[in-house]
């Protein structure tokens, strides 16, 4: 038996430190070099980057989010030393046999350090235990496949399993295109296990960052109990043009930002990056109470 057991240690520790090995390597490649400077899409300023890195990727002229990737999300985020990732090498194949999509992912795999765009991991934040997702801008715009549906679908599950709380963080640029139907049928699926969750009482919160677009914003990013955004986030499912060509007429001033949309009521509150760990903080707590008060 001793054989068998110190195999399958040795196989958990490789795995472990692959595991390990593939975080370091994505953190590194969605931080912000700490010499030199990038101007800031919002207002035009130049931002050092050390600047950037202090004020968690906000520009310190205007406040506009840049976008970060999903381990810099959670570093941002987590306790320290209670992150543990969830599925981390699930992909899917190329079903439909598009053209270069075999070629195209294994270039976003080698550019990113992420095997898709979502990463899934239960952590604790102030303590308090829970399911984290964060879809990833940087590959393939955070366009929802088969295994970013998976992944959220699975989180979702895995929270219900073990009574925790659930915090999807969305950027997307809507379905993706070479998976074709097989992407489309992904909404219902990540909808069906948000409301399966729902119904067995589990908080989700759902945090809308720039942008959020599409099949995403149609399905489970618009579900949360608590729902989120950062400051400036386009939050819809076509585009402003597309809108205004469909109904011919011009849209209001700010139509699709997130300030738009909380004072129309879609979003809850706008929480600044600097904000969001303490807000979703307090929201846990209070859901905490709630549960061992019942």
């Amino acid at each position: 038996m001793q054989p068998l057991f110190r195999s399958r240690r040795d196989r958990l520790d490789r795995l472990r430190r692959q595991r390990e090995e593939a975080v370091e390597a994505a953190a590194r490649r969605s931080a912000v070099p700490p010499s030199g400077s990038q101007t800031c899409p919002g207002c035009g300023a130049e931002c050092a980057n050390q600047d950037l890195v202090r004020s968690e990727y906000v520009c310190p002229h205007c406040g506009y989010h840049l976008p970060i990737g999903a381990y810099l999300r959670l570093s941002l985020l987590l306790d320290p030393f209670t992150f543990r990732e969830l599925w981390p090498g699930l992909t899917a194949p190329n079903a439909l046999e598009f053209p270069g999509y075999e070629e195209k992912l294994s270039s976003q795999r080698e550019k990113t350090a992420l095997c898709d765009a979502a990463v899934a991991a239960v952590g604790k934040l102030d303590g308090i235990s829970a399911v984290f997702a964060v879809l990833d801008s940087r590959f393939f715009m955070g366009s929802m496949g088969v295994a970013v549906g998976e992944k959220i679908t699975r989180a979702a599950e895995y929270a219900q399993k073990h009574r925790l709380p659930l915090v999807i963080f969305s950027a997307s640029g809507g379905a993706r295109m070479q998976e074709g139907i097989l992407s489309l049928m992904q909404m219902a699926k990540t909808s069906a296990a948000i409301r399966r969750f729902s119904d067995a009482g589990g908080l989700y919160i759902s945090v809308f960052t720039h942008p959020t677009t599409g099949g995403v914003t149609a399905s489970f990013a618009s579900l949360g109990d608590v729902t989120l955004a950062e400051p400036g986030a386009l939050i819809g499912f076509a585009g402003p043009r597309v809108i205004r060509q469909t109904i011919g007429q011009e849209l209001p001033d700010g139509f699709q930002r997130a300030e738009y949309l909380e004072e129309h009521g879609f979003v809850d509150q706008i929480v600044p990056r600097g904000q969001l760990r303490d807000t979703l903080a307090q929201l846990l707590a209070l859901h905490r109470k709630g549960v061992l008060h019942r």
